[in-house]
């Protein structure tokens, strides 16, 4: 990559004139005392350089200088590590070459986009001063910073995902909790104990997370990016003065804030100053603030987040999902509120009921019609961001134009459909809410406005007087070289005289060297070429000179206007954001009906009474990955709370079981679901204790993880959860495993009193349904082929007969030598159990203690009366019993 040898503003480095021979380290005081910086010595550039790097030490500071963002120093080594780019040295600082790196700045979102996947932070500082007319260093300042959590370019987000920004604060055993997604304004808050905090933070997975600086481990995710701020930032106090300045109230009792929320408030009022600061503006679209209660969503933890595989496979891959399964969304807004809604299944069975009858009225409406509709809208809810920041770009807003003149039509549509269901009619009303924003648009910005401001040719023709005039001065370009070519060929005589424009060049008059003899006298040189020359004359330098303040004077001009716009626009965010979210949902109720279609999904029923009824009830997921999906029933009631499962492994257990949790989680979700029908009573939380693996970061081994996670759903789960429990202690010795089953099973069914499905291997755990009348024995049925087994995958009453483990093992591949010997072994465990009787009954009460044995010399002994025996008497009975002892 070619390196600029001199730059607008004065150059940096010194092998060109101006870059400080001695040393340019910061002293670590200039780093804690920004203000008080003494930079004299140095060079105009460097000061500049030196005073934004010390305000922000730990960011990457992207510097402005002419065509280049340049890095320096630290920044330039770790920049061309993480961005592959070249590392130069040049100039000298304590007697070492200067690290220095840079990125082309019309690339840098695409550099940008690299540093912020990575977790890394980057300070932009750009010229705002004009080069040509500046006296020493052109002006330059922080115009943006990037962060994980605070992004809103469409360019560095994922469409799919939200990109949120959380902040936390610790008091005692409770924690105040705040994210903020800027890409739409959506600020919520909640508090939760301290022991639930994994779980939030798996729910949200925030990009990045602000926490107390007297916080030592906030326990974020891997892959979240973390900020630690003085602690005075979040106070409560402090937070609500911020916020209600924000909002512009006398105080929150209007958002349902409240005494009970001061910790949260706090940790929201140092998210909303941080986002101010990252952005360097008010953040005018976010207008409320959402307080969010445990009891709105069921309960979910991450274990069982992760073992659901709502999102993502227990890979960390993207499909096969149940979200890559029912994201037939026309609309990057539809896509992230499916994301949403599955990891915020709703406990208020009202609502979700509300979005089942929405998708029944788009089954008979036809829910392919909805989505073809929706096709091709831009992203409103990631555009009105933009607006309210100022950073939209023109095609954001022919974008917006476009969409906004698609409403109307999208709203009758729906409305003809003459829906029943409220929801759907609510959501017509709510995308009309705004109908002046689209003949704004259209009388403000061009058909096919350039991509960049700077380029014009952004606002519309008749939209200003001024603007008109003067690109009609740009238009009129044509016509008069036109006219001048051809009046200078008649003048001179030069067939071939051509008058040109370029940008670096301005307009000329080219001339071949077999014609420089005909040159009139009023041209002057302007360049000389291989093969011909170029000149200027008077009059084409004043007509030079018109245009080009023409152009200059438009696009000043259109930047004007493009502002005014975005301030009259600005009134209409709140309407745009009511839009853009009716959008998303009807986006989201319109695929979750075309899933429902496409897959044979029915409506779920809620009912008072407790339990679980579903009939042939399928996984959704799987049924799609296999060519015969076995459906299953399955019921629990309050008379049969927990099912105990036994049968071999690869039968169907644990599908049996996930299919369940994710009929009850769509139910809730406001989906239909994939079975003939199924009936749910209430339900407050799913728990999942299904596999295991070591967690060696942490130091924990697979037994532990296992341990821990059954810990979690024991001291969480009530009557109303749902509670899945997967071959539960396997990680240790056969006894400790079945004792730990065992005692896991019985607190589940006689403290929790939850619904339980508890597969096992431990045949002794069957006993169980015959001590409790709530528990019950189910298989996974299979036949035995020879050798080989056979799955039936049906689910039958009564535990199973056997594991088929030796089977399983040669299907998956274990050589015959080592299944012969397995054979061997279990031929003679089962010798011996059958010599030595029954297996024994490990949760029976102790048997009594066995008879002594018996034995003639024992006898004999038990006879003597030693208190009466003379020495002569015993010393003849001893030797009597020796003589019998000898004989027997």
């Amino acid at each position: 990559m070619r390196r600029p040898g001199s730059v607008n503003g004065g150059a940096l480095l010194k092998c060109t004139p101006g870059f400080p021979p001695h040393a340019v380290v910061i002293p670590p005081r200039l780093m804690e005392k920004p203000d008080t910086a003494d930079f004299s010595g140095h060079t105009p550039v460097m000061q500049q350089y030196l005073r934004f790097k010390v305000q922000h030490p730990d960011l990457l500071l992207f510097f402005r200088m002419g065509d280049f963002y340049e890095l320096f120093f630290e920044d330039a080594e770790r920049a061309a590590r993480l961005l592959d780019i070249t590392l130069t040295r040049r100039g000298q600082s304590n007697g070492q070459p200067i690290p220095m790196a840079g990125v082309p700045f019309h690339a840098c979102e695409q550099y940008l986009a690299r540093l912020v996947k990575q977790g890394v932070s980057v300070v932009i500082c750009d010229q705002i001063g004009d080069p040509a007319t500046s006296k020493g260093p052109v002006e330059r300042a922080i115009t943006r910073i990037v962060t994980p959590g605070t992004l809103t370019d469409s360019t560095l987000l994922d469409d799919r995902s939200d990109s949120l920004l959380a902040a936390a604060v610790r008091a005692k055993d409770r924690i105040g909790l705040a994210w903020l997604n800027l890409a739409n304004g959506d600020l919520r808050i909640t508090e939760c104990a301290i022991n639930a905090w994994p779980a939030q933070m798996e729910r949200l997975r925030p990009a990045e997370l602000l926490f107390p600086d007297d916080w030592q481990d906030a326990g974020a995710p891997r892959s979240c990016a973390v900020k630690r701020l003085a602690a005075w930032q979040f106070d409560a106090a402090a937070g609500q003065r911020r916020l209600t300045e924000h909002f512009g109230v006398r105080d929150l009792a209007g958002f349902g804030a409240g005494a009970a929320d001061a910790l949260a408030l706090g940790a929201a009022g140092a998210l909303i100053e941080y986002a101010g600061a990252t952005q360097r503006q008010a953040l005018a679209h976010v207008v409320a603030l959402k307080i969010e209660r445990d009891s709105e969503y069921l309960r979910l933890d991450g274990p069982t987040r992760r073992n659901l595989e709502l999102t993502e496979t227990l890979r960390g891959e993207a499909a096969p999902t149940l979200l890559s399964l029912i994201d037939l969304a026309a609309t990057s807004m539809g896509t992230r509120w499916l994301r949403h809604v599955l990891h915020h299944p709703l406990a208020d069975r009202q609502r979700a009921a509300a979005r089942h009858d929405a998708i029944a009225d788009l089954l008979a409406a036809g829910p392919a019609q909805v989505l073809d509709a929706l096709s091709g809208l831009a992203d409103l809810e990631r555009i009105t961001a933009r607006v309210a920041l100022k950073s939209a770009r023109p095609r954001d807003l022919s974008a917006l134009r476009d969409t906004m003149q698609r409403l109307p039509g999208i709203a009758a549509g729906l409305h003809a459909a003459r829906p029943g269901a409220a929801l759907l009619v609510e959501l017509s009303e709510h995308m009309q809410l705004a109908p002046e924003v689209a003949p704004m648009l259209s009388a403000a910005i061009a058909p096919e406005p350039a991509q960049n401001l700077r380029d014009g040719g952004v606002m519309a023709d008749g939209l200003d007087a001024d603007l008109d005039e003067l690109r009609a001065l740009q238009a009129g370009c044509g016509s008069f070289l036109t006219e001048l070519e051809t009046r200078e060929r008649a003048r001179t005589g030069i067939a071939n005289l051509r008058v040109e424009y370029n940008k670096v060049h301005g307009f000329f008059i080219e001339v071949t060297h077999a014609n420089a003899g005909r040159v009139p006298d009023d041209y002057r040189r302007r360049q000389t070429l291989k093969n011909a020359e170029r000149y200027i004359t008077p009059e084409l330098k004043a007509f030079e000179d018109r245009a080009l303040s023409a152009q200059e004077r438009a696009i000043a001009r259109e930047r004007q206007l493009w502002d005014e716009l975005l301030e009259r626009l600005a009134a209409y965010i709140p309407a745009l954001q009511c839009a853009a979210r009716a959008l998303a949902l009807l986006d989201g109720l319109a695929a979750l009906a075309e899933a429902a279609q496409r897959y044979d999904w029915y409506r779920p029923q809620f009912g008072a009474a407790p339990g679980l009824e579903i009939l042939r009830g399928r996984h959704p997921v799987v049924e799609r990955q296999v060519e015969n999906f076995v459906p299953n029933d399955l019921r629990l009631d309050a008379t049969r709370r927990m099912l105990l499962i036994t049968g071999p492994n690869m039968g169907g257990k644990s599908t049996y079981m996930r299919q369940a949790a994710l009929i009850v989680l769509l139910a809730h979700c406001g989906s239909f679901v994939p079975a003939d029908s199924a009936l749910l009573g209430p339900f407050d939380a799913l728990y999942t204790r299904i596999g295991a693996s070591d967690d060696l970061a942490s130091g924990r081994s697979t037994f532990m993880v296992e341990m821990t996670e059954a810990a979690a759903i024991l001291n969480g789960a009530g009557p109303h959860s749902l509670v899945l429990m997967d071959e539960i202690g396997r990680g240790t010795s056969t006894f400790d495993g079945v004792a730990l089953a065992h005692a896991i099973a019985r607190h589940l069914l006689d403290k929790n009193r939850c619904y339980t499905l508890f597969a096992t291997h431990y045949f002794e755990l069957t006993q169980l349904a015959q001590s409790s009348l709530e528990c019950a024995n189910v298989h996974v049925s299979a036949v035995q082929h020879g050798r080989s087994v056979v799955f039936l995958h049906a689910i039958e009453e009564g535990p199973a007969s056997q594991s088929y483990g030796i089977e399983v093992a040669a299907l998956a591949g274990v050589p015959p030598a080592a299944l012969r010997e397995a054979r061997r072994q279990l031929q003679a465990l089962e010798a011996r159990q059958v010599s030595d009787g029954i297996q024994a009954d490990l949760f029976a009460p102790p048997p009594p203690p066995p008879e002594p044995p018996s034995h003639p010399v024992l006898d004999k002994l038990a006879e003597l009366d030693v208190d009466d025996m003379s020495p002569r008497a015993a010393l003849e009975a001893l030797y009597a019993l020796r003589h019998l002892l000898q004989a027997g």
